[in-house]
């Protein structure tokens, strides 16, 4: 029960909290007050969920738990919280399991199981690069791939590869700094940088993968708005033998040209039903960052969905 509540009955205070209840802890039983809508049956069955994984030595995180409370008091049906924790895709350098946080997150992790080509699609802070690294990783560690490579299109800011000092792996790092924050997570540094130096870890603009055939590869393509229609048909016929990919993006912040149509908004209507590519769609609901960030996204989707313009700032 203590490892449950934790310390000065934690896990009480939010489902009080998020709820507007008063529940009482008496020995190993809990007493929820019960208004006949059901609700009192819902979060006996997120408690009892909570006490499965903490009798299994897992213990859910903070925000783990304030989501799983979210989505009961939202309608969005019963969290499965069990069948998620047991899904570890990696273990970071401290010890701790990566492991799907969100209904959408499981299936994500699942689809890069099962599938050679996978397209994660959604907003920021919804895990869509940090699972794809850990399941890279993972799939390195157990020898089923034999190398690491991460392309990236880069035209942010306007800027063009050409105009940046320095050579390739200078002009492309600042590109490229997100994936590595997840290495760095999951990798001893100088784990990390001997990959690199031997080539098991590569970094490739997409402007440099024409050409190629990638062979025993995972290889993740990050940014994908970003890619036009005929860059996106040109980095997935570069899969060889033996090689996964996963693509991942955000649709509602392409930085292309008003004229470039995304690469990753097309190629759903010309991919979907191809047998071994699978496409995960992400929502506000799986962001796992800050609690602001998905109300940001939210506010985002509603502005967007009711196409209001932003009004003249007044001083």
């Amino acid at each position: 029960m203590s490892r449950l509540l934790g310390a000065r009955d934690e896990v009480l205070s939010m489902v009080e909290e998020r709820f507007g209840l008063k529940l009482a802890a008496r020995g190993t039983d809990i007493h929820i007050p019960d208004d006949g809508s059901g609700l009192a049956d819902d979060i006996a069955d997120v408690l009892s969920q909570f006490a499965e994984m903490s009798a299994r030595g897992i213990r859910p995180s903070g925000p783990e738990m304030k989501r799983a409370l979210d989505t009961v008091a939202e309608g969005g049906g019963m969290p499965d919280m069990v069948s998620r924790a047991e899904r570890t895709v990696c273990v970071t350098n401290r010890g701790q399991q990566v492991r799907p946080y969100t209904q959408g997150q499981l299936e994500y992790v699942e689809a890069m199981e099962c599938n050679d080509v996978v397209f994660a699609i959604g907003p920021a802070g919804t895990g869509k690069t940090y699972l794809a690294v850990a399941a890279a990783v993972a799939a390195l560690k157990a020898s089923r791939i034999n190398r690491i490579v991460l392309v990236r299109p880069v035209v942010e800011a306007g800027e063009r590869l050409g105009y940046l000092p320095g050579d390739l792996m200078e002009k492309v790092e600042p590109y490229i700094r997100p994936l590595f924050d997840a290495f760095y997570d999951l990798l001893p540094p100088e784990r990390f940088n001997r990959y690199m130096e031997k080539g098991i870890i590569e970094i490739a603009p997409l402007a440099y993968m024409r050409g190629r055939t990638l062979n025993g590869g995972f290889i993740i393509l990050d940014e994908a708005q970003n890619t036009t229609r005929e860059q996106m048909k040109m980095f997935l016929t570069r899969l060889g033998l033996g090689s996964k990919a996963v693509i991942t993006g955000d649709i509602t912040q392409v930085d292309l040209p008003v004229n470039k149509e995304s690469g990753l908004r097309a190629v759903r209507d010309i991919l979907e039903g191809v047998a071994g590519v699978a496409f995960c769609f992400l929502s506000n609901h799986d962001v796992v960052r800050n609690d602001i960030v998905q109300r940001i996204v939210r506010a985002y989707e509603e502005y967007e969905k009711d196409g209001r313009r932003p009004q003249a700032l007044v001083s």
